[in-house]
Formats: structure tokens, sequence, C-alpha cells
């Protein structure tokens, strides 16, 4: 937990930004995973966990605007629970901890906002992810469950991305210190990038190491020489020399900020020429894309400049033709390249996109992009300082996909299919990092994970 003026100034910036009403936040429960008490890994909702700091089950909270007061509902756990869990903090101490006066039992929840519904006060609440807390929800306004989501408060939603969005220095140095426990993860797979060697061993290693820095993996772990599924959690293959291993994992610090990597690993320590060619042009639009990105310009046109990198790389290998910048204007490199550059990090490994991935990723005034490839980029609008992105251009040769846009005729005149047709079983490159936007431009946070080639292989060896 941060220090208590951290939530109380938090709070106060969100006051500011709602007209009027009521703002209520839900926390999470445990939810079971196949009987009562045997429960999947706990995980505090992100927003309460931003504006209240408390990491523990079966809370929730009220900030009235018109009121200028803040509640805390929750119970104090009996002598059965202190048995099971040991001692815990009284919910007036934990109010005490994050700056909040006033403390009722969780029973009363159902009061307040019904008489907040009988007065006819606005209750603003973000969109609801859990279907404990849709139900929940349900009942406290007496409305069916299937017209929650869109009662949420678009207001409220827009007040907490702007404040999200803006890291504070006690956010970077959380993040840049975990950063620490990301590159022992990605160095351990490199290390383990052998002939013999499973994908699920692999896998099972990183989140041992992601549990002994401080917290559970940010996301299921992508570890797979198919790299050509973007999202690949299949992790039953046997690694062999000349395979490449793409490893996108990563881990949760004990305050709950994320780090998000990619790296690609020849296993056994040798790229091949071809795929040394195409590592190299991935790590080319990684370098652009970063020399790009700085506050002012949009990140899609940071996207963009990669794209560019992409298409020239790829033509000048033969694999595509004609005009780059009508290339990507068109989108013929998305066969290619067919997701986003990156997206907002922070207490999510996607910040934020239980609101709304287009209201996190794209301003009022811009519209996000229904082409091809464009349309998955998940952070478009412009960039500020002090937010934190992922810049992940990748390279990926999927049959399916060849096959389907050759056989439409698609872009004969910017892909030589002839070519590509050689490289359907390449599978594929991704690179990531983790930036911070500064004042004139942005940096890497934490000591940059092995990427270049001969870092990469050499890590492999050693």
């Amino acid at each position: 937990m941060f220090s208590k003026d951290v939530y109380i100034n938090r709070r106060k910036k969100l006051q500011s930004r709602v007209e009027s009403g009521i703002i209520l936040m839900l926390g999470n429960n445990d939810s079971p995973m196949n009987y009562a008490d045997n429960v999947y890994h706990f995980r505090q909702d992100s927003t309460f966990l931003y504006f209240f700091g408390i990491d523990l089950q079966n809370h929730a909270a009220i900030i009235d605007i018109d009121n200028n007061k803040e509640y805390l509902f929750g119970d104090d756990i009996s002598l059965g629970h202190i048995i099971w869990m040991g001692p815990q903090p009284t919910m007036v101490e934990k109010a005490a901890q994050v700056g909040v006066e006033n403390v009722k039992p969780m029973t009363d929840l159902t009061k307040v906002i019904g008489d907040a519904v009988k007065q006819g006060r606005k209750i603003h609440f973000n969109p609801p992810y859990r279907g404990e807390n849709i139900m929940l929800l349900s009942d406290l306004l007496d409305v069916h469950h299937s017209k929650v989501k869109e009662m949420a408060s678009l207001e409220l939603t827009k007040a907490c991305i702007a404040i999200r969005s803006v890291k504070e220095p006690c956010e970077i140095e959380e993040m840049e210190r975990h950063m620490a426990t990301a590159y022992k993860m990605h160095t351990t797979a490199m290390m383990m990038a052998h002939d013999g060697v499973s994908e699920q061993e692999i896998t099972g290693v990183l989140e041992g190491v992601s549990m002994s820095g401080g917290g559970m993996v940010s996301f299921p772990i992508i570890c797979s020489k198919r790299g050509e599924t973007l999202h690949n959690h299949n992790h039953g293959n046997i690694l062999r020399n000349g395979d490449l291993l793409l490893v996108d994992a990563g881990s949760e610090s004990p305050l709950h900020y994320a780090t998000d990597h990619t790296r690609t690993t020849a296993v056994g320590g040798k790229f091949s020429q071809r795929q040394k060619e195409i590592y190299e042009i991935v790590l080319a639009a990684n370098d652009t894309a970063r020399e790009a990105t700085k506050p002012g310009i949009t990140y899609k046109e940071c996207h963009l400049v990669a794209a560019r990198t992409i298409a020239s790389g790829l033509k000048d290998l033969g694999l595509m033709k004609g005009d780059v910048d009508e290339a990507v204007a068109q989108g013929a490199h998305a066969m290619f390249f067919p997701h986003g550059l990156g997206h907002m990090l922070g207490l999510d490994v996607h910040d934020m996109e239980d609101y709304n991935d287009t209201l996190v990723g794209y301003m009022d005034e811009m519209e996000r992009s229904s082409q091809f490839g464009l349309s998955a980029l998940r952070l478009g609008r412009t960039l500020e300082k002090n937010w934190v992105v992922t810049n992940e251009p990748g390279i990926y040769f999927i049959p399916a996909l060849i096959d389907t846009w050759k056989a439409e005729g698609k872009f004969t005149n910017f892909i030589n299919y002839d070519k590509v047709e050689t490289y359907k079983d390449f599978g594929g490159i991704r690179l990531e990092d983790d930036i911070l936007i500064t004042e004139n431009g942005c940096r890497i946070l934490g000591e940059r994970i092995p990427i270049t080639i001969d870092e990469v292989e050499a890590t492999v060896k050693g």
C-alpha cells in the first residue's frame, strides 16, 4: 500500500471531475474454482485498489460528491475467520490507512444505495466485469442484471481514465523496481531454450519466478514455438534446435502493477540466416517506433512508423513489393503484422480495459479504424508525459491468413505470394518492451532484457 496521502489525493482528483451524485466502487470477492471453499487466486478490482488501496475481499466504498463524504463498507472478521486466516486489521484501522473517516457494515450498503435511488440521485459506477458484482449491482439498483452494464457512468469512467493514465512517481518507482523480476523471467526462458525442453516446463518455471518476485503472472503466459498464433496458450510442444521460441510473459508487483515483455529466442542459441533477417526487421520496427514515441504524437503514428519499417524490410527480402507507404495505407502489411503496436500498462496488463478499450485508447474526436490490423490497435490517442505503454511490433507467417488472402487475390500488387509460400513454416517473431513517456521522448523501464541477436544467442548459451 502507498502512503495515505496518495489515496486521499486520488479521490480528491476524482471528486473534482464528477459533477454530482455518489460514486459507488465495489471491491472483488473470492470466486469458487470448483466448490465454495476452493477459490481462485484473489485479485482485487483495480479501480478499488487505485482509489482505496485495500487488497482484501468483501469491501465496497462510496464517495458522496454532494456532501463531500467518503464511506468504507465491510465487516470485521469473526473468531472463526481468525482461526483460519490469522488476525486481521479492523475496518476502522483499514479505513484510517487510506484516509477514510466513515465506516459502515456491508449490510448498510443496500440501504444507502436504496435511499439514493429513492431520492433520484445519480449513482456512478464503472462497467462491471465480474458476474458476482453484476448481480450485486442488480440487487442494489433493483434492475434486471441485463440492464446493469448500460447504466454504468460514462462521466465516472472518463474521469478514472484521465487520472489513472498519468502514472505518479510512486507508481513509476513500483513498476521500475519490478522490472527486475521481468528481466529474470525472460532471461530464464532464454537459458532454458534448448533441444528437448518442453514449453510447459519453461512456463512453469516462469510462473515460479514471478511468484518469487512478489506476485502472480499478470496474464496467462504465452510460451510457444508456434509464435504465429498471437495468443498461443498451448504449451504442449517439445523444443527442437532450429525452432523459434516466442515468450510473451509478465508479472504483477506486490502492489499489482504489471510488467509485459516479449522476446523471441532461437532454440539452442543460434539463429538461422532466414530467422536473422526477419528478426532484424522486427527489432528495427521496435527501435524506430520507440524513437518516434514522445508526448504530443499519437500512438497511431508510432504504430504506422513500425508498420512502414516492417513493410520496407519485407520488401528488401522480396516478400513485399511496390510503394511502401501505399502498401501500409491500404493495409497490405497487416498480413504479417495483424495487431497493434501496444497498449497502456499499469494496474492492469491492458490498463483500464475493463472500462472499454476504445474509451481508454482513443480520444473523443478520434475514430478507431475498421481496417484489418489497424483496427486491432488498442492505443491510438495522443501520448502524454508519464504514461506507460508497451511497444510490441511483430512479423508472423500465418498459413490460414496467407491462404485466404492468396485465394481472394488480395494485395497482389504489394505481396509476393510465391515467396511468402516458402515461409509458411516460419512461425512468428515479436519483441516487446515497457516504456515510460518522458518530457521530450520516452525510455525503457528497467534494464533492457537481452534483445539483439548477439545478446539473445549469448544468453541462451550462457
